[in-house]
């Protein structure tokens, strides 16, 4: 495929922003080759998938399959298809698939499955790399589960220890978080990790790297109850092959997509800046065109989501940012405000990049090229979800 050309925005009359932050080092990548980001999407129907069975053929309570019919599962994906079964009987799993191919049901609905009728004495941690994506998780369970008794609690950073403390005097069945959360808990011995006999770990790849490999091995250290271990991602580092063996014991794999492909149904293109060209204006001419109708745009830094919030909003456009030092009930209600179209764009770092079920992301734009493949990856990964067509650029200097 071939690059966007633009026009040169010097001939028009747009307003001049500055391109640096002020008082800071310009920002710098470590630059991927560009072709990576160029892809012409192939027809959805070449990696359709068709289960033999439908929703009320899974081997779970009948209570769980009538709030999937509600929520509008007609037939299960294949990641849920195939990660069902070994879930149900207890099995170590590693499971690899596109975002937006229903991962986390693929775990949630047998372990609600097996949870029913259980005393909730804490049976499942869940731990993610983000707190939206722990929010998100506990959502969706508690809509597979309405009806069933199941108590849950999710613990992020951004909100009040001492609520979290209170929540945790009440058994739950399972406990969804981020991991500095839940140490947190841990070492104010309001969470006792011998109490859980399964671990998830949601975006498996980014918990394991140098960031938070540290937290993961200290909880999982703690769980001396541990019988099943269960990693779901999009990506796999290589390098950490290492501590996922140690993990996992005789899993269960299933690869639907394996190391760093990219969404078949995403068209990728880049745009390349010529010397001198304005980035901001080259970015808003491209969003003021109607068919950028919900754009989910990346940077690197949060200084730099801020500017570019801020410039949008000077240019007349609906934006909001989100981003680590953004409080969580502000988070909350910027994602919710796009989610409800209540705003045209939404800017981020790569906290909006993990597991989020955004539908009908018209358009994601990488204003600074992703750092890595995995994060461009997770990134372009909010568009062309539920099996239709997206849209993804990257800035290219």
């Amino acid at each position: 495929m071939k690059e966007i050309q633009k026009k040169t925005v010097n001939q028009r009359s747009h307003k001049t922003f500055r391109h640096n932050a002020p008082g800071k080092k310009k920002y710098k990548a470590n630059l991927l080759d560009a072709n990576l980001f160029i892809k012409k999407a192939r027809p959805v129907t070449e990696t359709q998938y068709t289960s033999f069975r439908v929703i009320n053929d899974l081997p779970v309570n009948q209570s769980i399959i009538s709030n999937l019919l509600r929520k509008g599962y007609i037939s299960p994906t294949e990641i849920q298809d195939k990660s069902i079964e070994p879930i149900l009987n207890g099995l170590d799993l590693m499971g690899l698939a596109q975002t937006g191919t229903g991962k986390t049901g693929a775990y949630l609905i047998p372990l609600a499955h097996r949870l029913i009728d259980k005393h909730p004495s804490y049976q499942v941690l869940v731990i993610t790399p983000t707190r939206e994506l722990a929010v998100q998780i506990e959502q969706e369970f508690k809509s597979i589960t309405t009806g069933l008794k199941l108590y849950s609690e999710c613990l992020i950073g951004g909100t009040q220890v001492s609520k979290d403390l209170i929540k945790l005097r009440k058994p739950n069945h399972i406990i969804i978080g981020t991991p500095g959360r839940i140490l947190d808990m841990i070492r104010q011995r309001a969470i006792n990790l011998n109490h859980f006999s399964t671990l998830v770990l949601d975006e498996f790849d980014r918990l394991l790297d140098m960031g938070f490999s540290p937290d993961i091995l200290q909880i999982v250290d703690g769980m001396n109850n541990r019988k099943q271990t269960i990693l779901f991602s999009a990506t796999e580092d290589k390098s950490q092959k290492v501590m996922i063996n140690k993990l996992l014991d005789n899993p269960v794999e299933i690869r639907l997509k394996t190391g760093n492909v990219c969404g078949d149904n995403i068209d990728q293109e880049i745009i390349r800046l010529s010397e001198g060209e304005n980035k901001m204006e080259v970015l808003l001419d491209l969003i003021k065109d109607p068919a950028f109708n919900r754009v989910l745009i990346f940077a690197e830094t949060k200084r730099w989501v801020t500017k570019i919030c801020k410039n949008l909003r000077n240019a007349g456009i609906d934006a909001d940012e989100i981003h680590g030092d953004k409080s969580q009930n502000y988070r909350n209600n910027a994602l919710q405000a796009f989610k409800r179209k209540k705003i045209k764009v939404l800017v981020a770092t790569d906290v909006a990049s993990r597991g989020l079920d955004i539908t009908d992301v018209s358009h994601v734009i990488n204003y600074h090229q992703p750092q890595s493949m995995e994060h461009y990856i997770h990134r372009i990964g909010r568009t062309g979800r539920a099996g239709k067509t997206g849209k993804a650029y990257t800035f290219v200097n």
